[in-house]
């Protein structure tokens, strides 16, 4: 038996799925309660895209022995991706029962939460992962766009510079606190956290025109004028472009009449 675990476990590092299966099958057939070997199977399926195998394989799995976490995991990535949302936070909450100590299983349900617009239930898990692991900037990131989408500003700019004591090259991180900012209608800072994400990424379109868009409300024109025209720089639809140059020839003659 061991021979034949070897080789499906060398057909499963080939990604040969098939091959994998019929030797993780026959496995089963002599040892009906390996869980292990379920899961395995599970995640031939999931590779050939037979979710429906591979969930009832994860649900054998489970039953057998529900101390695996990566079983778990791999159900309800299935759950996620069919928006299963109900069965995905039955199947977490289990799963914390039966491994409390595992805060991903929290994690998870915090997305499951928040996809399922129980933004309140997700502020719960995020803070107890936090509490427990407070160097968890994953969870400092969702629980700050938790916040973005309740409105609550000051607690989502907290949240995403606390994400920057971890992760200070990400240009996302510092696009996302300029949108609170912005938001919070701190506009200086909101420049300054676009300029940032520029400055870390300057392949990185969005933010050039987000932030031309603040220093023209500002009435900092000709620096609205040089982010715009980078923007022109990338590759953007022929309309977005027609409308920014026209957006930019407005502000050239407002920069002339200035001027006069």
């Amino acid at each position: 038996m061991k021979e034949k675990l070897d080789k499906a476990i060398e057909c499963f590092k080939k990604k040969d799925w098939n091959g994998a299966i019929d030797l993780f099958t026959s496995i089963v057939e002599v040892e009906p309660d390996n869980a292990e070997i379920y899961n395995n199977l599970g995640l031939c399926y999931a590779n050939l895209g037979d979710d429906e195998k591979a969930e009832k394989n994860y649900l054998k799995c489970i039953e057998l022995n529900p101390k695996i976490p990566q079983s778990y995991i791999n159900l309800v990535d299935i759950y996620y991706k069919q928006h299963r949302l109900g069965e995905g936070i039955n199947t977490l909450s289990y799963a914390i029962d039966m491994l409390p100590d595992d805060l991903i299983f929290r994690h998870y349900l915090a997305r499951f939460y928040i996809e399922d617009a129980k933004r309140d239930l997700a502020v719960d898990e995020l803070e107890y992962i936090l509490d427990k692991q407070p160097e968890n900037f994953d969870a400092y990131y969702d629980l700050a766009r938790v916040y973005f989408d309740l409105g609550n500003y000051d607690s989502a700019i907290e949240n995403l510079e606390n994400v920057l004591e971890f992760k200070q090259d990400n240009e996302w991180i510092y696009y996302y606190l300029a949108e609170a900012y912005q938001a919070n209608d701190e506009i200086d800072k909101a420049i300054s956290n676009f300029l940032k994400a520029i400055a870390t990424n300057n392949k990185f379109s969005i933010p050039y025109k987000k932030v031309a868009i603040l220093f023209m409300a500002r009435g900092d024109y000709e620096d609205a004028v040089e982010y715009l025209e980078d923007y022109l720089n990338f590759d953007i639809p022929e309309e977005e472009k027609s409308k920014v140059s026209a957006l930019i020839d407005s502000i050239k003659k407002k920069i002339g009449a200035n001027e006069e």
